[in-house]
């Protein structure tokens, strides 16, 4: 029997030639659609095997809308932060980071043509130009927005996929003593001494501290209370609004060697009324980072043994720490920081050498009282064998 000729029609898609030899390929979705190679091919080999490509996607699956995907990078990513509702600092460092070090690589791009090739050229650049930090901060921001490009099917794989390029390496942050605490803060002056000590000893961050009312303050039980926070941004002006997360509503108990200091800067220098300031600049207006990171700095270049690098957040690492080494949970830990995660507490739990020594000593005591008495003596070498001699036992050999 002889066999049908074909008819010469694609099952998929259409090839056509077009005056300059080239050829051309188009094809309908799911949906209708219409869509058109985004190139001319040499050969109708070359558009039919482009097709064929492209069918595949389809049944698998992988095909996303190539007119969706498109849109230029800097406008799908404005419309990402725009969308996300994001707390005024965080804002603020997004947009910093799309500025300055994502932008200007893919700006222009459509979203669906960023391969992972672009992508570890682009981090390998930062990490030369930039640090490891700030190259970090970009490409975690950058995999996130693609990852919801990914949700909205403008590409079919993130093209973020560097193993470890995200992870941030920062070192060990400085645990200040309690006597370069007291130093720090008397080095300060009266006015900003009682902060220094909120710092350290309740914990308690710069933003959360700017916002700190009279109100929020009970003399009587030594207590704080915490629910809003007014971080400052880089244009001077500060953000009001609510703590850095839930678990930042809290309750703060003060140690009773901070009854004094407590009352004393209340009624020196915090505003009146419920909803006076506690904390204000010589001239009356809310302090300002500027101005106290000055302060701070002179102050901090005075005490022995504080590097440079030294911030006023580091003074969260010395309350932590000494709450850690006195025995307090993980789960106090983040009640007390306002941590809602575990991972964000976990940093502030640090091992000093004194701790590894009161360890090594409590481990001492512990296994001196257990151990039965009289104390065991060393053990004795047989009869046989004269003290200090070396014992050769007979090499046996199996075949």
């Amino acid at each position: 029997m002889a066999r049908k000729k074909s008819s010469g029609r694609r099952r998929f898609g259409q090839v056509r030639q077009y005056r300059s030899g080239r050829w051309t390929a188009s094809y309908l979705d799911r949906l209708g659609g219409e869509h058109r190679a985004p190139e001319t091919f040499e050969t109708k080999t070359d558009a039919e095997v482009w097709l064929s490509g492209v069918e595949a996607d389809l049944a698998r699956g992988n095909w996303t809308d190539p007119d969706i995907g498109s849109i230029p990078f800097k406008d799908y990513a404005a419309k990402w932060i725009d969308e996300r509702g994001l707390m005024p600092t965080t804002d603020e460092l997004y947009r910093r980071l799309l500025r300055l070090h994502i932008l200007p690589a893919f700006g222009e791009m459509p979203v669906n043509s960023i391969l992972p090739g672009h992508v570890r050229t682009w981090n390998a650049d930062r990490r030369q130009a930039t640090g490891a930090t700030t190259a970090a901060k970009a490409y975690r921001l950058l995999k996130t927005i693609m990852e919801t490009a990914l949700d909205d099917e403008m590409v079919t794989r993130n093209p973020c996929r560097i193993r470890g390029a995200g992870s941030e390496d920062a070192p060990e942050r400085v645990v200040a003593t309690v006597d370069q605490v007291f130093e720090l803060a008397d080095l300060m002056g009266p006015r900003w001494r009682f902060m220094v000590f909120l710092g350290a000893f309740a914990t308690l961050r710069p933003e959360e501290l700017a916002e700190l009312r009279r109100k929020d303050v009970k003399t009587d039980d030594l207590t704080l209370k915490i629910s809003r926070a007014a971080p400052e941004l880089n244009t001077g002006q500060r953000a009001l609004g609510t703590t850095k997360s839930k678990a930042g509503k809290r309750t703060i108990h003060l140690p009773t060697f901070l009854d004094k200091p407590l009352r004393q800067h209340m009624a020196w220098y915090t505003e009146p009324g419920p909803e006076g300031f506690v904390f204000v600049g010589e001239k009356g207006a809310p302090f300002r980072r500027s101005t106290f990171g000055r302060k701070f700095r002179k102050a901090r270049a005075k005490v022995d043994g504080l590097p440079p690098g030294f911030r006023f957040y580091d003074l969260r690492h010395t309350g932590n720490t000494l709450l850690a080494e006195e025995g307090a949970s993980l789960k106090d830990l983040m009640v007390r920081m306002g941590q809602s995660s575990t991972r964000a507490a976990i940093i502030y739990q640090h091992s000093t050498d004194n701790r590894q020594r009161q360890l090594a000593a409590r481990l001492d005591t512990r296994v001196r009282t257990t151990t039965a008495s009289p104390k065991p003596t060393p053990p004795q070498p047989p009869n046989d064998v004269p003290t200090g001699a070396l014992v050769v036992r007979p090499l046996r050999r199996h075949f």
